[in-house]
């Protein structure tokens, strides 16, 4: 008889864990896009900057564009690319947005597209569910929210860098 009290107490600690693990799989659409698993990582005390990833699946007839959106912990919104030309690794807002073209399936991640969330106001801390929104240029304004991981994840979910050791926060960026 004293098993029925525990399992009920297992399982109500077990509901009441849940409610704040982060969402990471979470799912947002507007209009034809459909956006999963927006993420951030934590970034450590007098970062200025982070970046923020996810997935976007064009499911209409006509090309879309991410031209931006919000964070209210961050004075600005861009998106940028990365990549490495040559040997050397470039980073660049993109000033007419990302492309998403009709069918196709865009993943903003570590090293390559993302957002990035610049003159953070606090640190986002790991655990923690960022309500944003991104603004498309045909489908419009959307809210998300990011789920903040740890400062070396390099996915939604996973907890360390592909490297094995801690990531830079902010996907590794430094601005000037």
């Amino acid at each position: 008889m004293t098993r029925v009290p525990l399992v009920s107490a297992l399982a109500c600690a077990f509901a009441v864990a849940s409610l704040s693990a982060p969402a990471v799989g979470q799912e947002f659409t507007v209009g034809s896009l459909k956006i999963e698993r927006p993420w951030s990582r934590a970034t450590p005390g007098g970062a200025k900057v982070a970046g923020g990833y996810l997935t976007i699946t064009n499911t209409g007839t006509e090309p879309d564009r991410l031209v931006g959106g919000t964070l209210p912990q961050a004075g600005r919104f861009e998106v940028h690319e990365m990549k490495t030309e040559n040997g050397v690794m470039t980073m660049r807002p993109l000033n007419q947005g990302l492309e998403i073209k009709p069918g196709a399936t865009v993943t903003l991640a570590p090293g390559g597209y993302h957002v990035m969330f610049m003159d953070l106001k606090q640190p986002l801390k790991e655990g923690e569910t960022l309500a944003g929104e991104l603004r498309f240029e045909k489908a419009g304004t959307v809210a998300v929210r990011y789920s903040v991981q740890a400062i070396g994840a390099t996915s939604p979910g996973s907890t360390t860098s592909a490297g094995g050791g801690a990531a830079p926060a902010a996907g590794g960026h430094h601005h000037h």
